[in-house]
């Protein structure tokens, strides 16, 4: 039923204003607003994927990951990302080094959030 269908993710924020700074100008991804529709956010991925981020009063950040990013050297995005700003999340049991980063336990990943708390990963592509 649903082979051929162009299905799409979305997730919530709770200020979808400081999600456009941080999915633009942070992350640099392509991001409109329809603000018709309460300030609905598109990002626009590679591979025209898009994801939908919305605002939601009540929001509670995902206790997952909800987007990952994969990329041919988790080192250096994570340190062009940390000098952006961004913090990488440690998660205890996790066998993560000083950048956040998880070696040999998997693919290599590395995990931080928006500024909503919503959990996004670079992942190294194979």
């Amino acid at each position: 039923m649903f082979a051929d269908s162009r299905a799409f993710s979305g997730f919530s924020v709770d200020d979808t204003d400081q999600a456009q700074r941080f999915y633009a100008d942070t992350l640099g991804l392509r991001v409109t607003r329809d603000d018709a529709m309460g300030g609905l956010l598109t990002l626009h991925l590679a591979g025209d994927r898009p994801v939908l981020v919305y605002p939601k009063a009540d929001h509670a950040p995902a206790s997952y990951t909800v987007l990952n990013f994969p990329v041919e050297d988790v080192d250096a995005t994570v340190e062009e990302l940390t000098a952006r700003g961004v913090t990488f999340a440690r998660y205890e049991g996790m066998p993560q080094d000083e950048k956040g980063i998880m070696r040999g336990n998997g693919p290599t990943i590395a995990w931080f959030t928006d500024p909503a708390g919503n959990i996004m990963s670079v992942i190294e592509q194979s």
